[in-house]
């Protein structure tokens, strides 16, 4: 599993001198369908991992490969890959719970 880095935010379109409460429509629908980008590079990335650890498992069963030290590192990284997602889903709706118990 290859770990990419987060863009910076002058690559999705708020920085440079705007802030995030000045910024314009265009720029703020430019900074959600980048976001919406990554995040579905993050699930995809996630699931072919979660698929390589079910080939390398099927491969191992069967005695196409010996070495059970690369189906561990894999299954690892799968596991680790799913606890990061399952907790950026965690904040993602304590922050949403958060704004919607905000008075106006």
């Amino acid at each position: 599993m290859e770990v990419s880095g987060v863009k910076p935010l002058s690559l999705i379109g708020v920085a440079g001198g705007a802030s995030a409460a000045g910024a314009k429509a265009g720029d703020v629908t430019k900074v959600t369908e980048s976001f919406g980008d990554i995040l579905e590079n993050a699930l995809q990335t996630v699931d072919n991992s979660e698929k390589q650890v079910r080939a390398l498992n099927e491969q191992f069963v069967t005695g196409q490969i010996s070495d059970v030290h690369t189906l561990v590192i894999a299954s690892e990284k799968a596991q680790l890959g799913l606890q990061l997602t399952v907790q950026v889903r965690n904040k993602v709706i304590e922050a949403y719970q958060e704004i919607m118990r905000t008075q106006l």
